[in-house]
């Protein structure tokens, strides 16, 4: 069941939301990042998500093997982010990314943040923290 008919924006310090699909089994969002801003480095405890870089140029950081390995992406790359793994994303010019993910949209713990938001973030392992994705 769809829970809302309309796109919704929410604004974000590095860019902006388009939330185009809210259902209890899924999430559909287009995430518009600005040039040289980036997401908090953070992870979700049960959320799982898959990225696709739809415009831009995009610095993907991800943990693997408990090192974060960066990679630039390009337009039509995609990225499956299993809960619990660390990640961030950092656009070189202004990109578009379409999200898919599980519907917990408030599930997100972040690491660390540019924008000062450090007040609601955790050390990794006190489990969920922030609510306000990104």
């Amino acid at each position: 069941m769809v829970t809302t008919s309309e796109v919704t924006r929410v604004e974000k310090p590095w860019g902006y939301e388009l939330h185009w699909a809210i259902t209890d089994r899924y999430v559909g969002k287009i995430i518009h990042v600005n040039a040289g801003h980036a997401l908090s480095l953070q992870y979700h405890d049960r959320k799982e998500e898959t990225i696709l870089l739809w415009s831009g140029r995009l610095l993907f950081e991800i943990e693997q093997d408990g090192t974060l390995v960066k990679r630039e992406m390009l337009p039509g790359e995609r990225q499956h982010i299993v809960p619990k793994t660390v990640h961030r994303m950092t656009a070189i010019e202004d990109c578009d990314i379409f999200e898919v993910s599980t519907p917990e949209l408030d599930d997100v713990v972040r690491l660390e943040d540019r924008y000062g938001r450090e007040d609601r973030m955790l050390s990794r392992g006190q489990g969920s923290g922030d609510r306000d994705q990104g």
